[in-house]
């Protein structure tokens, strides 16, 4: 056995279990309408229960929807996806595709196509026999039809160059290229992704974001996948499912995420530059309310002011473009730090008082020479959260 195979014989065996999936249903492309997937309080624990990867996963997802499961390392959501394809069994909870339990079913027996994140191909296969392995599986194909799912997907992938190479001869990343292929080629009734794209370079990974939800809008197939990455989630999915310490924090559009977070830590987690974050005391006197921070008092709105209680400790969260540099008429003054390029835009990185703070601005707008800036802050924009993190406003 090569070293190649053996570091993959356990991530082989179970990619064939999960490619056995989609050969052992009856597959049809043109039932646009299969694919709806539904978690009712899925809960996965490990070492006797010691460890809970996730508990009390709830998650609806239609037929034809892209939904992402977005979190830091060690969140839940591959643990998730597993229990999903079968490759975990949950410990409580239920897994219903197309109004079926699938609880109990064996990978095999699922009409779902899974892409690992690490490498798991058959060291033995070339490029387009590791591709064509579940049209193998089937019958009802005939090998002109086999031929051109496998020559499509390599072409979209950017493999038509090493379809008759082994793995072994292929970079990491054509590796996952591979694998992606092989679900692809299947049309299953849901395709489940962990992190597909983590070995690409950043301008395939940006082609294939599109191509991978160009190839899910034509098939009209459910797509569950797993990212750290926050931008990719963005990008991607019409659906986007948060997750912290094993438990969802929220799920909604990519607006409603970035806009309206639930909590401190989707706020915290979602956008780059990410938010600034104040810890501040309410203070109400017969003038109004203000939020005293250790470098000024924000004036609060109507809203926010009915929201709070004289003395207590909210954290005020603004996103970075909310911030506006003036030269006087500001809410409070800062010493300018970094001025970072992001093409059109300029991230600025401020200091005032002991807290560090960034705005967003037009490319230019802000001179590197400067010292010091006026600062303002749409305040209508802002969040509050309380002392645990959850949203007041």
């Amino acid at each position: 056995m090569t070293a190649l195979e053996d570091a993959t014989t356990e991530e082989t065996d179970q990619t064939a279990d999960a490619t056995d999936s989609v050969a052992s249903s009856e597959t049809d492309s043109s039932d646009s309408s299969g694919g709806h997937i539904r978690l009712e309080g899925v809960r996965k624990t490990f070492d006797g229960g010691d460890i809970v990867a996730c508990d009390d996963v709830n998650i609806s997802m239609d037929g034809g929807e892209f939904v992402v499961l977005v979190g830091p390392s060690g969140c839940g959501k591959t643990t998730t996806l597993r229990c999903i394809a079968g490759l975990e069994e949950p410990d409580g909870g239920r897994i219903v595709v197309d109004g079926e339990d699938i609880t109990g079913l064996k990978s095999k027996d699922r009409d779902l196509a899974f892409v690992f994140q690490s490498i798991a191909l058959f060291p033995h296969m070339s490029v387009r026999k590791n591709i064509r392995f579940g049209l193998d599986m089937k019958t009802d194909l005939s090998k002109a039809e086999k031929r051109e799912r496998v020559e499509s997907a390599a072409e979209t992938l950017g493999l038509e160059e090493t379809l008759d190479r082994k793995p072994a001869a292929l970079s990491g990343g054509q590796q996952q290229r591979v694998s992606l292929g092989r679900a692809m080629v299947m049309e299953p009734a849901a395709f489940l992704l962990d992190e597909p794209f983590s070995a690409l370079d950043a301008n395939l990974r940006d082609h294939m974001r599109v191509e991978v939800k160009k190839i899910q809008r034509r098939l009209e197939t459910a797509m569950v996948f797993v990212t750290h990455d926050q931008e990719e989630a963005m990008t991607l999915g019409d659906k986007i499912v948060v997750m912290n310490d094993g438990y969802v924090q929220q799920i909604g559009t990519p607006y409603e995420i970035y806009n309206e977070p639930a909590n401190r830590f989707v706020a915290d987690f979602i956008g780059s530059p990410s938010p600034n974050l104040v810890e501040c005391t309410v203070e109400r006197t017969a003038s109004g309310v203000t939020f005293a921070s250790d470098f000024c008092r924000i004036p609060a709105t109507d809203e926010q002011a009915a929201a709070v209680q004289d003395g207590q400790t909210v954290v005020y969260g603004i996103r970075p473009e909310y911030l506006s540099m003036r030269d006087d008429g500001g809410q409070f003054t800062a010493r300018l730090d970094v001025v970072e390029p992001l093409g059109d835009r300029d991230a600025i990185h401020l200091t005032s008082g002991d807290t560090s703070l960034s705005a967003v601005t037009p490319q230019g707008e802000v001179s590197r020479d400067r010292n010091e800036v006026s600062v303002a802050m749409q305040t209508d924009e802002a969040w509050l959260f309380d002392e645990h993190g959850e949203r007041i406003v």
